[in-house]
């Protein structure tokens, strides 16, 4: 038997937004537990990641957990990685934000802890081919996958240990191969497992012809499954697990515990290899649609059992990018990083760029662009706090090119779907809005508050949500206390509120701002909190023809449609308003019938309200009553409706040129985390409603007015 190298590759972090609460359990329960069980095991050598956010917090409140991390740096016994500061999905960020990200958590390494870190840990492991350049450029050496990276291109057994070289135009990069194997046993598994599989990882080493043998097992994974996930805090602390494998490591005499750096410093690559497109196992099925995320899963469980079980490795799931396009938020907050970007890189260097850079990268955090059996998107905290980093840096890149009181309105592809989309912005307010799918307003973006005011999140069916469903059918849910001890990715369904199966509804169209409704008349709340309503005409979803018009201190966008409607036409003319100095927007709605009988119908303005909080935090008043934007109201017909956030203060007023019935409901969508499925509220949406009802040839119009308040507590 061939003596082995054992490679651990920790990976710490917490989003970029996260509750200081939530940040502090990690790092009681895994991220100094983990230390303290390396300074009892000086003979336990390995790699450690903590991504630039995790070392800011840690500064502030655990300035001696990096003193401790310092002296295993300084013993020899830990090797540092780098990363992107703010642990970005690289692939997807501008070069120069690549480089920058590297360069800074690079350089924060060296300061805290003394050390010139080689190794990169890549966000998610999401690799494409294209970023051996940049990386090396910036200074890696190495960097660290899943081994199906390598299984996709018919890499198996033996040939999985030790690293390989890749290139991008003559710039070379090592890579390991992480194995997903010893990712599922550690910590979950009994030691005896571990260390079989171990041995016989040890007997397959071989030379092969080469200067030196394939002898080298890796594993890199996230250093919150030691102590975060589900029962792993008594099972690897109070029941001392991780000790006894460190234990049985340092006592076994066929076993070497190495970082990676060490090893690629004394062994020779295993060869050459180029690596498709490609993400761990989970992460893939994650970026697929439902449906066919379910079905692969069906498909690998049954192959399982079959004499075809050796094509699993090579059955892929999808390309993480999809997020992109599964999530419509995901690629509206995409597409304004790169629009930020951008124009932050054309600011003239000094304070104002350094901040616009330290907010950007913050926003390009990777947490809020993806959803699987973590929040991510999911998570309104996180991906607010995307918004906003994003928002403040566009802002103060916007400050230095158009000093002063502003307004402005252009026209481009925003979201990169071959379609143009209109921005209207001042120094206090941002929006996009899309002419060809219903006039809508995707993204409003308030400045002073950093805050985009519609962000909220369409509910959509997720592939986990059949699970649910089998589950309930069955009676096999269990509660989420009291977890033993599972591994996320085989745990039972677990719920942490009884009855979510009842609180799922799926929407046709995305949840926005300024989409407008026309129904028949009766139409009721229900309906359209389900988004069952019938909808006349294509106004909510169709396209518009538009004109932009711009004068001093005030850009217009103006929307025009007309649609067949039963026996007669409908015609809509709208505008969306916005005026330097002004914190708020006018939209303006003018419809028109052309028919032989009188139409009788109603309209219904929606507008989209991140607004968040408990139950009683978050508020809409109207005709003097106030309600809960956490259940759905119905309020008489009135002229002035106010909807707010107590913690932070924000309201938006929004005065009406006729009376209008309030509704509202909440935004709730159920997901799945390693806690359990939860409801999860997304905001609320608010409806404007007022019957349409004139003869042949009548109009009707309408103002809304809305102002936006920030009233800060002393």
């Amino acid at each position: 038997m061939h003596r082995l190298t054992l490679s651990l590759a920790i990976h710490n972090h917490q989003p970029v937004g996260n509750f200081d609460h939530v940040v502090a359990e990690a790092t009681d329960r895994a991220y100094a537990p983990m230390i303290g069980a390396l300074e009892r095991h000086p003979r336990i050598r390995l790699a450690l990641h903590y991504s630039g956010s995790l070392l800011d917090w840690f500064k502030v409140h655990r300035p001696d957990l990096l003193q401790r991390i310092r002296a295993l740096v300084t013993g020899g016994q830990v090797e540092m990685l780098t990363g992107g500061y703010y642990e970005p999905i690289l692939s997807i960020i501008p070069d120069a934000d690549k480089r920058g990200q590297i360069a800074k958590l690079t350089r924060a390494v060296a300061e805290e802890f003394g050390s010139d870190a080689e190794g990169l840990w890549l966000a998610e492991r999401v690799w494409e081919p294209h970023l051996a350049r940049p990386l090396g450029e910036a200074g890696v050496r190495y960097t660290i996958v899943d081994d199906t990276h390598f299984r996709a291109v018919g890499l198996e057994g033996a040939h999985l240990l030790g690293y390989y070289i890749t290139e991008e135009e003559g710039v070379p990069l090592a890579i390991f191969p992480s194995l997903k194997r010893l990712r599922y046993l550690i910590p979950w598994a009994s030691l005896e497992d571990v260390l079989g599989y171990l041995r016989t990882l040890a007997e397959d080493a071989h030379a092969d012809g080469r200067g030196s043998p394939l002898d080298l097992a890796l594993m890199g994974d996230d250093g919150e499954k030691f102590g975060m996930w589900p029962g792993t805090y008594a099972h690897c602390w109070e029941r001392g697990w991780m000790d006894r494998l460190f234990e049985a490591i340092e006592a076994a005499s066929w076993v070497d515990a190495v970082p990676p750096g060490e090893y690629l410093r004394s062994h020779e690559p295993a060869g050459t290899i180029y690596l498709p497109t490609a993400t761990y196992d989970e992460m893939s099925e994650w970026a697929l649609p439902a449906e066919a995320a379910a079905r692969l899963a069906h498909l690998k469980h049954e192959l399982e059992k079959s004499q075809w079980a050796d094509a699993i490795p090579y059955m892929r799931g999808g390309f993480w990018r999809h997020f992109l396009v599964k999530y419509s938020e995901v690629n509206t907050l995409h597409h304004l990083a790169l629009r930020a970007s951008k124009k932050v890189a054309s600011m003239a260097a000094g304070p104002d760029k350094t901040e616009a850079l330290g907010a950007l990268w913050a926003g390009e955090a990777n947490c809020a662009y993806w959803h699987g059996v973590f929040g991510g998107i999911y998570l309104p905290h996180i991906r607010g706090a995307a918004f906003g980093n994003l928002i403040a840096a566009e802002a103060l890149a916007d400050a230095a090119s158009h000093p002063g009181a502003y307004a402005s309105a252009s026209a481009a592809d925003l979201d990169g779907d071959g379609r143009t989309d209109v921005r209207l912005a001042t120094e206090i307010l941002a929006l996009t809005v899309d002419p060809g799918r219903g006039g809508a307003m995707v993204e409003w973006d308030y400045r002073p508050a950093r805050r985009h005011l519609g962000n909220v999140l369409t509910r959509r069916r997720e592939g986990y949500h059949a699970d649910l469903l089998k589950a309930v059918a069955e009676g096999t849910v269990r509660g989420a206390e009291g977890q033993e001890l599972e591994s996320i990715h085989t745990a039972a369904v677990r719920v942490r509120q009884p009855g979510l199966e009842r609180v799922l509804v799926y929407d046709r169209f995305r949840r926005v701002s300024l989409r407008m409704h026309l129904m028949p008349a009766g139409t009721t709340l229900e309906q359209v909190s389900r988004d069952e309503q019938q909808d006349l005409g294509g106004f909510a979803a169709a396209g518009y023809r538009w004109d932009l018009r711009e004068t001093p201190g005030q850009a217009v966008l103006e929307l025009h449609r007309r649609a067949p409607v039963e026996d007669g036409q409908v015609f809509a003319e709208r505008a969306i308003e916005v005026s330097a100095g002004v914190h708020g927007l006018r939209h303006v709605l003018r419809l028109g019938w052309r028919g032989g009988d009188p139409v009788n119908a109603m309209i219904a303005e929606e507008w989209g309200l991140g607004l968040f909080g408990a139950p009683e935090d978050v508020w809409a008043e109207a005709a003097g009553r106030r309600v809960s934007l956490h259940e759905p109201n119905a309020l008489p017909p009135c002229d002035q409706v106010t909807a707010g956030e107590g913690h932070s203060g924000l309201s938006l007023s929004f005065t009406l040129s006729a009376p209008a019935s309030l509704w509202t409901f909440p935004l709730f969508t159920i997901s799945n985390s390693e806690s359990g499925y939860e409801r999860n509220f997304q905001g609320a949406v608010l409806l404007l409603c007022r019957p349409f009802q004139v003869g042949p040839g009548g109009t009707a119009e309408h103002t809304t007015e809305c102002a936006i308040a920030l009233h800060r507590a002393s």
